[in-house]
């Protein structure tokens, strides 16, 4: 059996389409009226809708129940992608769909905001101890998200972003999660990596009707990773701390 099919709590691209239901179904519909469109900016997650890779997390509540479900999706999609062999075609990014009465947001900061949240639950648990070679702060260059002991990196969609609109996956606050290594595989810091991020934010800024956003950078050279996770609806500065605190940070805190 594909390996991809033995796990409890991800849904395959496949399983949607054929059996998603209710708000699942509109999920679905939203992202593959995007995904399909040719000039949806992000060539890599058309790539994965058109091949079928896509799997998906439908989150019901904000709640423990919510993201204890969250957090064991997310650890069977770590050990799936563990066994990656560094192909495109076997690349399965991580939609994490949340229905609407498990957010209240309205503005693309409560989204983010939320985002943020859920990510902190999330690594609160986590049982997994961070890797040695990730930053444990987000103001640092070589941090990113991380879960079982995996780099991941974050991209936070919502209904409320409007000039920003490759950040708008429908009606539904997303959370669309991909192994940190597979960024720096295809898009790192290499001739062919800049090249093709050159290409995305050309088709970024066809697409969204406005340049690229300024917090779009590459790991691990300056730019910080944690604000593009969440990317604002204007092209402007930011400011302001990360809202997501390690565990060691937490421990200081409590025992300070």
């Amino acid at each position: 059996m594909d390996r991809s099919q033995q796990t409890t709590k991800l849904t395959s691209q496949t399983q949607v389409l054929e059996c998603g239901e209710g708000w699942h179904r509109a999920v679905f519909e939203d992202v593959a009226a995007r995904l399909a469109d040719p000039d949806f900016p992000c060539v890599f997650s058309r790539n994965a809708f058109r091949k079928g890779l896509l799997r998906f997390v439908f989150v019901e509540s904000a709640g423990r129940d919510g993201m204890r479900h969250l957090a064991g999706a997310l650890t069977e999609y770590v050990e799936l992608s563990r066994g990656w062999d560094g192909r495109l075609d076997t690349a399965y990014p991580l939609v994490v769909m949340f229905s609407a009465q498990a957010v209240t947001a309205r503005t693309v900061e409560e989204y983010h905001s939320f985002g943020w949240q859920v990510l902190q639950e999330l690594h609160h648990l986590d049982a997994a101890p961070w890797p040695e070679d990730v930053g444990h702060d987000p103001d640092s260059a070589s941090w990113s998200m991380c879960f079982n002991g995996m780099p991941l990196f974050c991209n936070m969609s919502s209904p409320a972003h409007r000039n920003r609109r490759s950040r708008n996956l429908g009606g539904h606050f997303a959370l669309v999660i991909n192994p940190r290594e597979r960024f720096d595989v295809f898009a790192g810091e290499t001739p062919s990596g800049r090249q093709v991020r050159a290409n995305i934010r050309k088709r970024i800024r066809s697409y969204d009707g406005m340049r690229h956003s300024p917090q779009l950078g590459s790991y691990g050279v300056g730019a910080l990773e944690w604000f593009q996770y969440g990317l604002i609806d204007e092209n402007a500065e930011r400011s302001g701390a990360c809202p997501f605190q390690p565990q060691t940070a937490i421990e200081t805190d409590r025992n300070s």
